[in-house]
């Protein structure tokens, strides 16, 4: 009786542990990771068109012609790649008093989706070139095509590539208006009076209650060898996204345009969208320590203009951009 108890027994283990092991392969998760998606190519001759499109409307300051006219384009231009465009108008004040009639004018993607990227330019230029070596120029307004024009081409061109090849997230591409109409350099007055714009959608977002993961401002993105250096208020308020921006420039081989190094705090658009809106927001800037405005030569001058943009420099920050767009969240 021992022999076939004990091949009872024998085969009953063995059935329980054949059960048991098959329990356990239906029952194991099998993790996936997110997977890259390829970014797509960035055209740094469609960028510079979008650039010089802007310039030759003339200086945009708001309540002008030319104003209007580039509103209508960048309108235009973004309702061909986005989902969805919004056009904030906002009435403002100038540090003199004068009503400004202005526009923060937002193309989006997918806009149904929670988690969203915010990515930023202002499109106004400076009424007056108050640092032009030649005094006579002083209130002549300017081209702004660095400072201005550059972060909007590069925007639309990153816009017309989501297009072509959709984002795993939301974005959101903000031109803010009425940025660079702050006091001359000549006076010195208290009060908040740049980056109006910025201030306007910081407390009034054109969705209620808008989030998003993080932003990146572009400014000053287009002259020949620019410097990004990690600008205070950005690595004060978003830290993680200046780390993951700058690394992400290195490993594409632009470690002589983002440079590991700080600079100066500067009062931009995204200043205001950190401390108001309390989206940690970044600034990709062109600063010059070497000079003393701390920019470019050409800013806030009359040879602020199209000759002056390098195509190579908008490349550069445009590939840099959307291969952050393109990581796994």
């Amino acid at each position: 009786m021992k022999r076939p108890v004990i091949l009872f027994v024998t085969i009953l283990v063995l059935f329980v542990a054949c059960n048991d092991s098959h329990h356990k392969k239906n029952t194991t998760v099998t993790k996936v990771e997110p997977v890259a998606v390829q970014a797509p190519d960035f055209n740094a001759d469609s960028a510079f068109y979008f650039v010089k499109a802007q310039t030759d409307f003339g200086p945009r300051v708001p309540n002008t012609e030319a104003h209007a006219k580039c509103a209508q384009f960048l309108q235009k231009q973004l309702e061909q790649y986005c989902d969805k465009v919004t056009v904030q108008h906002f009435v403002t004040h100038t540090y003199d008093g004068i009503k400004i009639n202005g526009k923060n004018i937002i193309g989006s993607f997918f806009p149904e989706k929670e988690r969203r990227v915010l990515l930023g330019a202002h499109w106004d230029s400076r009424p007056f070139a108050d640092h032009d070596p030649d005094p006579a120029n002083w209130n002549t307004p300017i081209d702004g095509a660095n400072d201005g024009a550059s972060g909007v081409g590069v925007l639309l061109e990153i816009a017309r590539q989501l297009k072509e090849k959709n984002p795993t997230m939301g974005v959101d591409i903000i031109f803010f208006d009425a940025e660079d109409w702050g006091t001359p350099n000549s006076q010195n007055i208290e009060g908040d009076w740049w980056c109006l714009g910025s201030q306007h959608w910081a407390k009034n977002p054109h969705v209620a209650h808008y989030k998003a993961d993080y932003g990146i401002l572009l400014d000053m993105v287009g002259a020949s060898n620019a410097k990004f250096m990690q600008e205070q208020h950005s690595t004060q308020f978003a830290a993680k996204v200046v780390n993951k921006v700058w690394a992400k420039a290195y490993q594409l081989g632009y470690k002589d345009y983002f440079l590991n190094i700080g600079s100066h705090p500067i009062i931009d658009d995204h200043y205001y969208v950190n401390k108001i809106a309390k989206i940690p927001m970044i600034n990709i800037i062109h600063q010059d320590n070497s000079s003393s405005t701390g920019f470019t030569p050409t800013w806030h001058t009359l040879q602020d203009n199209i000759s002056n943009i390098d195509r190579h420099t908008l490349y550069v920050v445009g590939t840099t951009v959307m291969a952050v767009l393109y990581e796994p969240m």
